[in-house]
């Protein structure tokens, strides 16, 4: 394993606590450059940002190393393929930031993304951030999130939530939140190996044993790219799902039992081992869908482009009807 780090430092806004954004990559030598182009372009300065190539066999490792040289922020870590977890693991290991923020190599980040979580983590004196996301599939885009309201919670309050819809993304992934490295370190927390699938949500259940407030912030922090063939995909097999449910229920029960919860919550909690992984889905507003689509997607292609401009027509139709009833009822009324 090699470890680099980037050129001298120049002079930089480094005010406020320092952020280690870590991100795993394993071939994406031609995706990993948009991702690392939203993280070196975030309005948050004051980053450590740490690439760890995992045994690639595309371009990927010269890709990283153009990058290093561009950027002091970066450290390089090259390392032989062990995963996803252990390439995790190492990013912790490495860091030096006050909190940890998770971003994988196929999708990116909105400008203000690391601001946003920590400020939220910050003024509210929290343990945790946790947002909602974009999720893109092709040229789609939709909103996914599930806490309808934004706001700090206790413990047993996210966990309540949590237990109506615990197989839904935005519980189980990592790189919707803001995590404080000194909860990870005291209580020596890392990604399993052993799991192949889901490793995401057991982190997650651990951290949760430790944070007594969350807070939730309902603004889209993360561009999450939906890829076929990803290793979530090939991984869920019957075999495979059933296996890690079971692993996981372990650890899921036992969060619920340390916070007096699961005697009355039973039948609730048990739901989790036959829920589906999924997410709650809405389309995002014309304006928004414009935006990342002429900034991120290259312009959105002309089916997609004629299905909002026909409901751009049916709605200007709409108001212009409107319009002209109510001056024909006025003009009857001045009859």
């Amino acid at each position: 394993m090699t470890e680099t780090r980037g050129p001298e430092k120049r002079e930089a806004e480094t005010k406020g606590p320092l952020v280690s954004v870590i991100v795993p990559v394993y071939n994406r030598g031609e995706t990993v450059g948009r991702c690392l182009d939203s993280i070196l372009s975030q309005t948050w300065r004051n980053l450590e940002i740490i690439l760890i190539n995992d045994g690639s066999t595309d371009n990927t490792w010269s890709v990283l190393q153009r990058y290093g040289q561009q950027d002091e922020r970066i450290m390089l870590i090259n390392k032989p393929n062990t995963g996803v977890s252990d390439s995790r693991n190492f990013g912790m290991e490495s860091a030096h930031g006050e909190y940890i923020q998770f971003v994988d190599s196929d999708d990116w980040l909105p400008e203000n993304a690391t601001e946003e979580y920590v400020r939220g983590i910050r003024e509210n004196g929290s343990d945790l951030v946790i947002a909602d996301y974009y999720r893109i599939r092709g040229r789609r885009i939709l909103q996914s999130g599930d806490i309808k309201e934004a706001g700090t919670f206790t413990r047993t309050e996210f966990a309540e939530k949590m237990m109506l819809n615990a197989g839904d993304f935005y519980y189980g992934v990592v790189w919707n939140k803001l995590f404080r490295r000194d909860l990870i370190e005291e209580h020596r927390l890392s990604f399993d190996q052993k799991l192949a699938w889901c490793e995401d949500f057991l982190f997650n259940l651990e951290y949760l044993r430790y944070a007594k407030t969350i807070t939730v912030l309902k603004k889209p922090l993360y561009f999450y790219v939906k890829t076929k063939g990803s290793l979530v995909n090939t991984m869920t097999t019957p075999a495979n799902v059933i296996r890690t449910k079971l692993t996981l229920f372990e650890y899921y029960k036992d969060l619920y039992q340390s916070l007096d919860l699961y005697e009355k919550n039973r039948l609730k909690i048990q739901l989790f081992l036959i829920q589906a992984a999924t997410d709650k889905k809405r389309p995002v507003d014309r304006e928004t869908y414009g935006m990342v689509s002429e900034k991120y997607l290259q312009g959105p292609d002309q089916k997609t482009k004629r299905k909002h401009e026909k409901k751009k027509t049916k709605k200007e139709k709409r108001a212009s009807a409107v319009k002209n009833l109510k001056q024909k009822k006025k003009r009857e009324g001045d009859v």
